[in-house]
């Protein structure tokens, strides 16, 4: 779903996704229902010890003025929580690309997040601290607002209640939750980076089917849509931990298949796929007058009729990929990679490879079982 930036601090972007649009009146009209009020209004006489008229609050459309309240205030802590995230981050020398609201929350996107278990430590949990600076400034206002504002008081109670619910829920041990960073910092001081993030990611897979099994029995689909999120993103942090873990220190010339053979732009479909048959290759460089013109993949021929093969010559079906260099990194070349499916491979402007996911396969499998020396 789209994202629209609405503001900058410390220039990082802070966006808003079309899902929290979308929440927004929903949430407003949660918070100011009967019951919510009713119940965080008891919370606030406790924390108080002096009544709130609840009368006053479920008066005519002040339901619907006290839920927006509420609900852009919760959104506004949620930011100041990313932002306590960020602040850290910065002083450590990171980039932090956006700061996005969405229906679950929020999302700092760091430019890498650091291996160093000390700093993914203080990064994770300077959110869950600045939450709680913001719940103690809300009931430090509560406390000093007098009764004849009830809506300001309810609102202010609610703003520190719930962010003391949010110091609580993300310091659970879910990665990719705070609490699941923490867990994995915490592990990563005497295990290898890769393990502490599989642990991590394991202990979140568990409090996601926690979550959807809760969420089931109590009809409540957030907290569904909370075990999707939390399943999905845990899986996969796990995953790309791993495969950098296995591809560190190597680049995408040592990735890549040497490019011994090129077909030229004006050999027919039948002659290629005679070819790879031949070679037991799926992708050969595309040369016309000595240039390489493109990739031609198996793939690429499958919509080539059988009957056409022998007229249709190799031009009409080459692939027009991203040229990368053989210096490169392999594993932030492997994300480009995942868009565009294969890619040349170049070394002082001349094609001296391609490079494909069955490359990386290949040698994943490699460095898994034999470690990080490949062979010459």
């Amino acid at each position: 779903m789209r994202s629209f930036t609405i503001f900058r601090v410390w220039s990082i972007p802070i966006r808003v996704n079309v899902s929290l649009l979308v929440f927004l009146p929903l949430l407003a009209w949660l918070i100011g229902s009967g019951g919510q009020i009713e119940l965080y209004a008891g919370y606030i006489e406790r924390l108080t010890g002096v009544a709130l008229d609840t009368g006053v609050l479920r008066a005519g459309t002040t339901p619907w003025l006290v839920g927006t309240l509420a609900a852009v205030g919760l959104f506004a802590s949620v930011t100041l929580h990313e932002l306590g995230h960020s602040w850290v981050a910065l002083r450590y020398g990171l980039t932090i690309e956006s700061i996005t609201l969405w229906i679950l929350g929020g999302m700092a996107s760091l430019s890498e997040i650091p291996r160093e278990w000390d700093r993914e430590f203080w990064i994770a949990i300077a959110g869950p601290v600045t939450s709680v600076l913001v719940a103690a400034g809300c009931y430090a206002v509560l406390l000093v607002t007098p009764e004849s504002l009830p809506i300001v008081r309810f609102v202010v109670g609610y703003l520190a209640i719930v962010n003391v619910i949010l110091v609580v829920f993300n310091l659970l041990p879910a990665f990719p939750m705070d609490g699941g960073r923490i867990l994995r910092a915490l592990l990563a001081r005497n295990r290898p980076y890769a393990s502490a993030t599989r642990i991590a990611g394991r202990v979140g897979v568990l409090f996601a089917i926690l979550f959807a099994v809760v969420g089931v029995l109590a009809f409540n689909p957030i907290l569904l849509l909370l075990a999707l999120f939390v399943y999905g993103a845990a899986t996969t942090e796990s995953r790309t931990v791993v495969i950098d873990d296995l591809l560190e220190g190597l680049v995408v010339g040592d990735v890549m298949t040497e490019a011994t053979a090129t077909v030229d732009a004006d050999e027919t479909v039948a002659g290629l796929v005679d070819r790879m048959i031949r070679e037991r290759r799926t992708a050969f460089p595309v040369t016309d007058g000595g240039e390489t013109v493109g990739l031609v993949r198996l793939a690429d021929l499958r919509g080539v009729d059988a009957t056409d093969r022998d007229a249709t010559p190799v031009s009409a079906v080459v692939h027009d990929v991203p040229r990368i260099d053989a210096e490169a990194d392999a594993f932030d070349t492997l994300a480009l990679l995942g868009t565009q499916g294969s890619a040349l491979v170049v070394r002082d402007g001349a094609v001296v490879g391609t490079l494909s996911q069955e490359d990386y396969s290949h040698v994943l499998s490699f460095t898994r079982e034999f470690g990080k020396g490949l062979p010459a």
